[in-house]
């Protein structure tokens, strides 16, 4: 769970000062202090990374498509196992749903008095 919020949370912010990129606004490739290197693909209402781990040369993926308040993520992990999340927004509540790398399902729901 928390390797897919982390995953989404790249997807919506600007990497940090610690990395490099470049490219256009639809396609970029950045690298940051520790060498490991990430390549963002948006296009329409999707967007697409790929990601490359210096330390263990292992490499990870996630494409996530937003329609409306819907936002479908999925992703392969470093380890090779599958992950999927759906997540649905409306004003005041967010609720969360899908299974980890470990097959594992979850669900969350958060409103402005916190999450279950």
């Amino acid at each position: 769970m928390k390797r897919i919020i982390l995953l989404a949370a790249l997807l919506g912010a600007t990497l940090t000062a610690n990395a490099s990129c470049f490219g256009s606004g639809s396609m970029q490739t950045c690298t940051d202090s520790s060498g490991n290197s990430y390549n963002v693909q948006r296009y329409g209402n999707t967007t697409s990374v790929q990601g490359y781990n210096a330390n263990t040369g292992s490499t990870w993926s996630q494409t996530s498509n937003t329609y409306g308040n819907t936002t479908s993520t999925y992703g392969s992990a470093a380890n090779g196992n599958t992950w999927n999340s759906t997540t649905y927004s409306t004003p005041g509540m967010t609720q969360q749903y899908g299974t980890d790398s470990n097959g594992r399902s979850f669900q969350r729901t958060c409103t402005q008095y916190g999450c279950n």
